[in-house]
């Protein structure tokens, strides 16, 4: 598989593209006025402690108080005890015993209203619910990921020879020696073989955010941001940067030169293939992600086979549907069961890229094409589990046999790409519908009837948008007649292009 990275960046807005084999598999859109905030270490102060629910709600100085489960809630009196200077050991805090007394604790134990806490940033606020918050602090680097709230060095498990295990623990324990610096670290894959002077400077660094959130935590007021994630490039690249890319080409001379500088530090190898895309027409067009991003905020997608899925979004759930639409397969011998197959295959695959590209999370229904024989049903399941391996989302796939139904839950961190980049359509509000002129036309001989008694003599006004006064005066002419015979005088209808389809208004005169 290819794999390519395409941003474009302007003053306002950077949106970067992941290819896979040329077609765009997922996208990440940072705005200058909506930062996003997940990574982001705050000082908070409790604002609500919540016994049934053994949970909290934070004011970080967000819109929405952000919302803190107990088991996400470290010792705060040790955790300021420790940025106030005053360490120890650190055994105490990563011992099993200390673990389960913690895990017996309530919240109403840990945290009191008004008190200060020092949390960071899981998940974004999503609709109406704040930001989901922990105590537990993780920072990731290159080649380390930084814990200041436990003290423990794991190593990736991917990297299997004892003596390179050894050797980078040997780095870290001298490191933390050297500076009295405590904390846990995991060091990643990515160390693996890689200089001492690497592993040192994403240690330097850690240490010195780690002095800085110190020194804010102390001087600062709450509520107040302590840490602030890079920005979204220099996030991808620590990310997700690896031998596999072929090419990333960027449109902006001085964010090419930024991502010039980053890439050197992080695997010289790749520098070369850093490009400068310089051509007059968008990078986005050049490479065909707009038009996967015009085919994402449709709820229709069409499959090669002529087959077809339907994506809807809900408040608690997304649903997917295959449909053979065009597709009803090539030999005139073939069984109907192996062309629904063929299309579910076909369609497992596209609907879990255009999950990735549309950034879709919590329960994801899949509504395939039953299928009688057992063995297929399985097929298209480890098709599912297969293509789900290519997400770095956290998910799991779950079969419902007899509906004919996958689900799949996945994990949702951030605003979908039809939320980021689309509102709630302001005529039917978000709805998708608005009622029929016919229903509208209804709702007006049920209120003029309604009112009649109180006309005293007048004619009558009605005032509707063009379409339903189209309505009244063709389809719908008998409601009309109803009106002017049950009133026994004549009704003016005046179209109004400033009225909502559903909105008219009925005046004596």
């Amino acid at each position: 598989m290819t794999k390519e990275m395409i941003i474009s960046t302007n003053s306002h807005e950077t949106m970067v593209a992941i290819l896979e084999d040329d077609l765009a598999a997922e996208l990440f859109i940072e705005r200058e006025r909506q930062r996003g905030v997940v990574g982001n270490v705050y000082k908070g102060r409790v604002s609500k402690v919540l016994p049934g629910m053994q949970s909290s709600f934070i004011d970080i100085g967000l819109e929405r108080d952000g919302f803190l489960y107990v088991a996400e809630v470290v010792d705060t009196l040790e955790e300021f005890e420790k940025l106030a200077g005053d360490d120890d050991d650190g055994k105490g805090n990563g011992s099993r015993e200390r673990e389960r007394d913690r895990q017996k604790m309530k919240i109403e134990d840990l945290l009191k209203q008004g008190q200060e806490i020092l949390v960071q940033v899981v998940k974004e606020p999503l609709g109406t619910k704040g930001a989901r918050l922990t105590s537990h602090v993780t920072m990731p680097g290159r080649f380390l990921v930084f814990m200041p709230t436990v003290d423990h060095i794991g190593v990736s498990r991917k990297i299997e020879a004892r003596d390179e295990r050894s050797r980078l623990r040997g780095i870290v324990r001298e490191f933390r020696e050297t500076h009295g610096f405590t904390g846990g670290m995991i060091i990643r894959t990515a160390a693996a073989g890689r200089p001492r002077e690497d592993i040192v400077s994403d240690l330097e660094a850690f240490y010195a955010i780690w002095t800085d959130i110190r020194q804010k935590m102390e001087s600062s007021r709450a509520p107040a941001a302590v840490f602030r994630e890079q920005s979204l490039v220099a996030k991808l690249l620590r990310d997700l940067l690896t031998d596999d890319f072929q090419a990333i080409r960027i449109d902006n001379p001085v964010e090419y030169a930024r991502v010039v500088d980053l890439v050197k530090v992080m695997l010289p190898n790749l520098a070369s293939k850093v490009k400068l895309y310089d051509k007059p027409f968008p990078i986005f067009e050049e490479y065909g992600v707009q038009a996967e991003i015009d085919k994402a905020l449709k709820s229709k997608v069409w499959l090669k086979s002529g087959g077809s899925i339907v994506i809807n979004q809900t408040e608690a759930l997304v649903a997917i549907d295959v449909n053979t639409g065009r597709y009803v397969g090539k030999k005139s011998t073939g069984r109907l069961e192996d062309t629904i197959v063929k299309t579910n295959l076909e369609a497992v695959t596209e609907i879990v890229r255009q999950i990735r590209l549309r950034d879709l999370g919590g329960i994801i229904v899949l509504d395939l094409i039953d299928m009688e024989d057992r063995k297929n049903r399985q097929k298209v399941l480890q098709a599912v589990e297969l293509e789900l391996k290519k997400d770095r989302s956290p998910s799991k796939a779950l079969q419902v046999s007899d509906f004919g139904l996958v689900i799949i839950t996945r994990k949702r961190v951030k605003q979908s790409l039809e939320r980021t980049l689309t509102d709630p359509c302001p005529y039917c509000s978000g709805s998708g519908v608005v009622k029929s002129s016919s229903t509208i036309c209804y709702e007006i001989l049920s209120e003029v009837r309604k009112i009649a008694p109180d006309l005293n003599g007048h004619r009558l006004l009605l005032r509707v948008n063009p379409d339903i006064a189209r309505a009244l005066n063709e389809e719908e002419h008998a409601v009309l007649k109803d009106l002017r015979q049950s009133l026994g005088r004549d009704v003016t209808v005046k179209a109004d292009l400033q009225l909502h389809h559903e909105q008219f208004d009925v005046m004596a005169v």
